[in-house]
């Protein structure tokens, strides 16, 4: 790839917004907040990704979309590496992702992002008390965990108490 050709580190994040997180489709990768840089070093792209944790079985599925994408592209040297510190949170979700979430119908973190600095859930979850999930398809906080396991590791089960529907609950990391 020449480099007066090559696509700007604006376009290849657009790219990347397009891509859909494997196990919650609703979600892009950009959205999630895995994808952690995009770089120019000499004529290869370089993309930092941050898996959600490091047992996560859809690690290597999100490798091979990026790298998929971007060199249905045009992009020839492409290098992926994998960034573990900072490790990632439930925080570098956009806000745009946990809306997403919620008209989906899984409830978002209750932390904040990071934008928002709402620390309340986390120092909730580390001193023990009840953290409050709202039902993302009524609203109602009148919500109990059912199990700290739900479809996916990342997420628990939840039902609400008054509509009475399940819902998966996207854990807070």
């Amino acid at each position: 790839m020449v480099a007066a050709t090559r696509p700007s580190e604006e376009q290849i994040w657009a790219w990347l917004s397009e891509l859909p997180d494997p196990e919650i489709p609703v979600i892009s990768l950009t959205e999630l907040g895995i994808i952690r840089s995009v770089e120019w070093q000499d004529d290869t792209l370089v993309v930092k990704v941050t898996p959600t944790y490091s047992g996560c079985p859809a690690t290597s599925v999100i490798n091979l979309d990026i790298e998929t994408a971007l060199r249905r592209r045009g992009v020839r040297k492409l290098r992926l590496e994998r960034q573990l510190t900072p490790p990632w949170t439930t925080d570098w979700i956009s806000a745009e992702g946990r809306e997403k979430l919620r008209a989906y119908g899984i409830a978002p973190p209750v932390d904040g992002t990071a934008a928002d600095g709402v620390a309340a859930g986390r120092i909730a979850r580390m001193t023990g008390a009840r953290v409050t999930v709202a039902c993302p398809r009524c609203g109602s906080t009148d919500t109990e965990r059912i199990s700290q396991f739900g479809s996916t590791p990342c997420k628990a089960s939840y039902r609400c108490q008054d509509c009475l529907e399940p819902f998966d609950y996207f854990k807070c990391i």
